[in-house]
């Protein structure tokens, strides 16, 4: 259907002139909102590739301090050990609770222990699943 009136003409030129700037209003907020979206994904990369720092497994907060005969953590957690460093303790904790998922999907929980003839240490135990001793 042909429309022969200039008048409607003009109107419908107009509203397809305005439905084409709304089009592209939206296409430019979808895209700075893209953009924004990468940009944090990207900063959030950066921190956690930058930060080489291992969180405390007992408390989920701070992060601990690792020497050559001691673990600590601001929350409590203080453990003697022999010739511990960052790298060690991070792959142990990597390597325990990665087979500790291979088995159940329950999270695990770390305590610190200590018994009147034995040293402290750190347990991790699962409701579901049997308790490991984890660092002594």
């Amino acid at each position: 259907q042909m429309v022969e009136d200039p008048d409607e003409l003009a109107v419908l030129e107009e509203i397809q002139h305005e439905l084409v700037l709304q089009e592209q209003l939206v296409i430019e907020e979808y895209e700075r909102s893209l953009q924004f979206d990468e940009e944090c994904l990207n900063a959030m990369l950066d921190g956690l590739e930058a930060s080489d720092k291992i969180i405390c497994p007992v408390c989920r907060k701070n992060n601990l301090t690792v020497r050559n005969h001691l673990v600590l953590c601001q929350c409590g957690l203080y453990i003697t050990t022999q010739d511990m460093t960052e790298e060690k303790l991070r792959s142990l904790l990597e390597n325990t609770i990665t087979e500790h998922s291979y088995r159940c999907f329950h999270n695990p929980e770390f305590t610190v222990t200590s018994g009147m003839e034995e040293e402290t240490s750190l347990l991790m135990s699962c409701s579901v699943s049997l308790n490991v001793r984890f660092l002594e």
